[in-house]
């Protein structure tokens, strides 16, 4: 005979699958089942935490017991930079990742803060500067579905943005295209790109921030933009909840002898 907590957990998880309960929405406080005959609160602790083990919900302090959406997102490599969204189009890196993953998006999805800091060492390694300089920092969360999926703050060089739309907080992307189009526009097309992955622990003001479960890991990115003299004009760092994304990237294999060949 199966114990109590798991016979809850099952009718619980049914009831998410059947759309009872919807992505994003708070199942019921555990005082409220305890009050509803459905088991003592251990009981009704101990299936929000099978639940949770098996990727339905997710658990934080603050926000209670949510129910996952029912996939990750696709993350999109190499594709989400392709000149033709943003540059000929008016397709911004997140919304491109939400279109990939089949899923609604709006612009309101993200909201943003900018300031003028000192730039880190990191940042100033990145965008060719000493550190303490002084750069623009563009602080963006991004939510699916009112539930944040990540963070991205970009950095910029001050003559590279200044009098654009980069230092503008209002929400959503900065217009059509969104940064790289604004940079495109005042004179910096981007190139190529740079871009390092590391997976490590969320600090506590992530893990409130991100309203992650506790134990979560976040995924760590890095991004430098590059025109084609070489010159960095972003320099971004992403915080992604791990569980909420799927990392794609689908790109031509390179053959470096053969290019060599050809120009010898």
């Amino acid at each position: 005979m199966a114990p109590k907590w798991r016979d809850l957990a099952d009718k619980l998880a049914e009831r998410i699958r059947a759309g009872e309960y919807a992505p994003g929405q708070q199942l019921p406080h555990i005082r409220d089942l305890v009050a509803a005959g459905e088991g003592s609160k251990s009981t009704v602790h101990a299936a929000y935490k099978a639940l949770e083990v098996e990727g339905l919900v997710t658990s934080s302090r603050g926000h209670g017991t949510v129910v996952r959406p029912p996939a990750a997102l696709k993350r999109l490599g190499i594709d989400r930079y392709d000149k033709a969204k943003w540059r000929d189009g008016d397709e911004v890196a997140f919304i491109a990742d939400r279109v990939a993953s089949g899923r609604p998006h709006n612009r309101g999805d993200q909201t943003q803060t900018v300031s003028r800091v000192g730039a880190t060492t990191t940042v100033a390694a990145a965008l060719g500067l000493q550190p303490g300089a002084d750069v623009y920092a563009r602080d963006r969360l991004v939510k699916e579905s009112g539930h944040p999926t990540h963070t991205l703050t970009s950095y910029y060089r001050p003559e590279h943005v200044e009098g654009t739309r980069l230092i503008d907080p209002t929400p959503g992307p900065a217009g059509r295209g969104g940064e790289f189009r604004v940079l495109y526009d005042a004179g910096y097309e981007i190139d190529h790109m740079r871009e390092e992955l590391f997976a490590r622990s969320a600090t506590s003001e992530e893990a409130k921030l991100l309203q992650l479960p506790t134990g979560e890991a976040v995924v760590e990115l890095h991004r430098t933009a590059f025109t084609a003299d070489g010159t960095a004009v972003e320099f971004a760092i992403g915080v992604h909840a791990a569980s909420r994304f799927r990392w794609t990237y689908d790109f031509a294999v390179p053959d470096s002898a053969r290019t060599k060949g050809k120009q010898s």
